[in-house]
């Protein structure tokens, strides 16, 4: 995933704590907030209750695999995922699944954000 792409600093993750809309499914909570610029940004913060560093990162891996392929139609907002603990027993298929459904739901109205 491209760096302008990530949010990295501590202030844009609390910025999209405090003031955002959440959206929910059975395995994922996203925060999602404009920010004003011409490309979305994602964060992924994942919990040590999630498990070892070893399934924390590759968890991470995997999102930001299914987030690369299919980012192109969002525009100017930040998103934050939160993954829930049993997200570490999925495959990648249902990983992407599962996570194209939380984003549809956050995006209904755009139909933006489509899943390959």
């Amino acid at each position: 995933m491209e760096k302008r792409l990530s949010l990295r600093k501590d202030t844009d993750f609390q910025r999209v704590y405090k003031k955002s809309n959440a959206f929910y499914n059975r395995d994922f909570t996203i925060l999602v907030k404009n920010n004003g610029l011409d490309h979305p940004r994602f964060g992924f913060s994942i919990s040590k209750k999630i498990g070892k560093a070893i399934q924390r990162n590759a968890l991470k891996r995997k999102l930001r695999d299914i987030v690369r392929k299919n980012y192109k139609n969002l525009n100017g907002v930040d998103i934050v995922v939160i993954p829930k603990k049993h997200v570490t027993d999925y495959d990648y298929l249902a990983l992407k699944k599962t996570f194209g459904h939380v984003m549809s739901i956050a995006f209904k109205k755009n139909k933006i954000f489509y899943v390959k």
